[in-house]
């Protein structure tokens, strides 16, 4: 088990990544970031590969975590299309696993997003099979805590046995991150021994609880003050070290099932990200672009981390 962080691909990022020990990353494939799927040159591929070898680093999977059952059929239509050529990408460029989210129609229950999660899903299925390629589905519901509306149905235990059911395919499984089945209350242990064989790729994100506020606004979280992170207001992401997750647990279940894949930091710590000048988020890829500036708070997750991986 490797340890990376999830980042925008730069020679800087690269040069940081191996000075501080990671050995892998996971590299944003956004149409705003370096790895843009349509426009993306073999030459370029090439440049990037022998820089990424020249440090020892491996990447370990290709992140894009777009709506494709939107409710606006346009963008959904338009985040399908590029998932395709974001699985093209990966194997020109040799990376087995592409990692992502479900999608959800936000004016629909979980329940009614299934057929339309089938129809998506195994048509990326059949693509990935052909390629050889696994589709890791992230765990974070990406719930607006002011309309109560998820981007991501793929939150759950419960409702990954259906997803699973529904597409049958060897090549969907799981990115897990047990800082989102923290504040949801779900053990994410047991999820790991339960669904072993499906863990295709790991984020390492920890979760704080701030229950003095949970206590005054309840799970839905604050509505009528302004809520300056990632959370509820409730609770806010971490580095690792920092918040939760036991660490210890959580790798000792991966290495329980058998898990081969690796440990990425999914930088998303509001605390140290304060000493870098943040730009406005108005979807998920801004957010990678953002927090992967903050060195500090990426050192003290490898830190953690490193001392609990055999």
């Amino acid at each position: 088990m490797k340890l990376g962080f999830y980042a925008n691909y730069s020679e800087d990022t690269v040069r940081f990544a191996a000075e501080t020990g990671f050995e892998c990353l996971e590299l944003s494939a956004w149409p705003n970031s370096a790895l843009n799927a349509d426009l993306i040159t073999d030459e370029r591929i090439e440049e990037i590969q022998k820089n990424l070898q020249k440090h020892h680093i491996e990447i370990s999977t290709l992140g894009f975590y777009p709506n494709y059952l939107d409710c606006n059929r346009e963008n959904g239509v338009e985040a399908q299309r590029y998932f395709l050529k974001v699985l093209e990408l990966a194997e020109k460029m040799n990376v087995k696993t592409v990692s992502t989210f479900a999608g959800r129609n936000q004016k629909k229950t979980v329940e009614e997003n299934i057929p339309l999660f089938k129809e998506v899903f195994s048509r990326f299925c059949e693509e990935a099979e052909k390629r050889d390629i696994q589709i890791a589905i992230e765990n974070c519901p990406m719930v607006n805590h002011i309309t109560q509306e998820g981007l991501n149905i793929a939150y759950s235990p419960e409702i990954w046995e259906v997803l699973f059911e529904t597409v049958p395919s060897t090549k969907l499984g799981l990115e897990i991150d047990p800082a989102h089945m923290v504040w949801q209350g779900i053990d994410y242990v047991k999820a790991i021994h339960e669904f072993g064989d499906k863990i295709f790729h790991a984020h390492a994100k920890d979760m704080e609880i701030l229950y003095d506020v949970k206590a005054r606004t309840g799970q839905f979280g604050q509505l009528f003050s302004k809520v300056n992170d990632l959370g509820h207001g409730w609770w806010r992401a971490r580095t690792p070290g920092w918040g939760e997750v036991k660490w210890d647990k959580f790798i000792t279940a991966l290495l329980e099932v058998d898990y081969k894949g690796n440990l990425v930091i999914e930088h998303e710590d509001d605390v140290f990200a304060k000493a870098i000048e943040m730009k406005e988020i108005q979807e998920e890829s801004d957010i990678v672009n953002n927090y992967v500036q903050d060195r500090n708070g990426l050192i003290l997750g490898y830190r953690t981390l490193k001392a609990l991986i055999p």
